[in-house]
């Protein structure tokens, strides 16, 4: 499976993410929105923003894993923040590159979305993640 990530000339720059994804291959894998919750389902790092961005990842690592893929072939990502506001994006950015390097994250990452929403699954929920990728 190959996946190119590219932002053509005259996109807004720069950006931590590419704004586009081309992908060959078959088998689809979409990974369900992660939480920052552990295998038991506790919370992890309830009120911290930069902490919940990174368990969230590594548990789409998890998903992704299951179906044979890994970061590198993900086309698209979706994170969802609950009460988003512009001062937020250090913390938000923080926990990416905190664990960029452990699972294997392209930088800059592949087309990715944040989407301020209201409230997530539960009120300790400050961040959820969706993955879509695309294996030969």
């Amino acid at each position: 499976m190959t996946v190119q990530l590219l932002s053509p000339e005259g996109m807004f720059q720069p950006v931590p993410y590419h704004h586009v994804s081309i992908a060959t291959g078959t088998r689809h894998v979409h990974v369900a929105g992660q939480i920052a919750r552990d295998a038991e389902g506790n919370p992890v790092a309830t009120g911290d923003l930069t902490g919940q961005v990174a368990q969230a990842l590594r548990n789409t690592a998890r998903g992704l894993a299951g179906a044979g893929a890994g970061f590198a072939d993900v086309v698209r990502l979706r994170f969802y923040v609950t009460g988003w506001r512009p001062d937020l994006m250090d913390a938000f950015l923080a926990g990416i590159a905190g664990v960029a390097d452990e699972l294997g994250i392209p930088r800059p990452f592949p087309p990715a979305s944040l989407i301020g929403v209201d409230y997530l699954f539960e009120p300790d929920v400050l961040v959820e993640v969706e993955a879509d990728a695309l294996l030969d």
